[in-house]
């Protein structure tokens, strides 16, 4: 009986846009192409894992537009900032994380999976395939200065995407012999005429019951919210006496101007996108998700994200099939 061809998904970062990948696995799954294997990196390494644990778009989907994003931001540490350490501090990530991915580890996962990080002090490209899902995500997704840097066995790490930002090369050392490629980090182009997808209007319909694992998750997050409740609320008015100060009076700043969260990853994902033009070279086909005009942590446009991530691999869908046939071939020549 003739042998499949092992494909393998490399997914990049891309902040909020990297939930363009759910619409990537959603398409692929739809068309039955199986992934043998998953790289990931940065929001890639959260979705790729999310996915390998379980191997349900949909349930990964509902999970995405349930969360309230607007909520989960306020996750902040007032104190790191102070510290100059990192705005969001490492237990409350894993925390989250937990709340999402639950304790897994590589081996109880359905599709082997490798999670990329970077070693802050030697800016190594760290491969981790082993041991605990949550710290591995932890240390991929640490962008720098945003998050903390991760503690793992001695050394500190931080987002992956530093060294890797597609990590087609990884997946395709893992044993795949076809390598799709998602990337989700194309830098935000400005225009004077956005195009924003059209949104079908739904019919009503009666209100489907959250599953528990959404249940648990939004518990999690009031929970944590709670235990904070004092920080958030003392940053909310250092924030307003801020701009008061600054988008009023003499000199004032458009209040327009791009905040720092929003200079600081954009200029790092543009050296990231130079990178990952390298590392594309290791994947038969790449898919790249018109998701450019959502902003860095606009997770609460999720459904727009992964939209776009559906239509992009629909696109490419004959050219997948060629590869993989064409693969399928060379692996059974008789």
């Amino acid at each position: 009986m003739p042998e499949n061809p092992k494909v393998g998904l490399a997914l990049s970062g891309g902040a909020a846009r990297g939930l363009a990948h759910i619409g990537v696995l959603k398409a692929l799954e739809e068309e039955s192409i199986p992934i043998d294997m998953i790289s990931g990196t940065s929001a890639g390494a959260l979705i790729g894992a999310c996915y390998a644990k379980e191997k349900k778009a949909k349930a990964l989907e509902d999970l995405s537009l349930g969360i309230d994003w607007k909520r989960v931001a306020h996750l902040i540490d007032l104190n790191l900032i102070v510290l100059w350490k990192g705005f969001v501090q490492g237990q409350k990530v894993k925390s989250f994380l937990r709340s999402i991915i639950e304790d897994v580890r590589f081996e109880d996962l359905q599709i082997p999976l490798a999670i990329i990080a970077t070693d802050i002090d030697s800016m190594e490209e760290i491969v981790i395939k082993e041991g605990s899902v949550i710290e591995a995500v932890r240390a991929s997704i640490s962008l720098p200065a945003i998050f903390t840097p991760m503690k793992w066995n001695n050394r500190f790490l931080i987002d992956g995407g530093v060294v890797n930002p597609m990590p087609a090369n990884v997946v395709r050392n893992m044993g795949a012999e076809v390598v799709i490629a998602v990337n989700t980090l194309k830098v935000a182009q400005h225009r004077k005429t956005p195009k924003f997808i059209e949104v079908k209007k739904k019919s009503a319909l009666a209100p489907q019951p959250e599953s528990t694992h959404l249940l648990a998750i939004k518990t999690r997050i009031d929970y944590l919210l709670q235990q904070n409740k004092d920080k958030i609320r003392i940053l909310g008015e250092l924030s307003n006496l801020a701009k008061t100060k600054i988008y009023s009076g003499r000199g004032k700043i458009d209040p327009k101007t791009p905040n720092i969260f929003d200079v600081l990853t954009q200029s790092i994902h543009a050296m990231e996108y130079e990178i990952l033009n390298l590392r594309a070279r290791s994947a038969d086909i790449v898919i790249t998700p018109d998701a450019s005009r959502i902003g860095t942590f606009e997770f609460y446009r999720g459904e727009e994200a992964i939209s776009q991530g559906y239509k992009a691999t629909r696109d490419v869908l004959p050219e997948i099939n060629r590869c993989i046939s064409a693969a399928s071939v060379h692996k059974n020549p008789n």
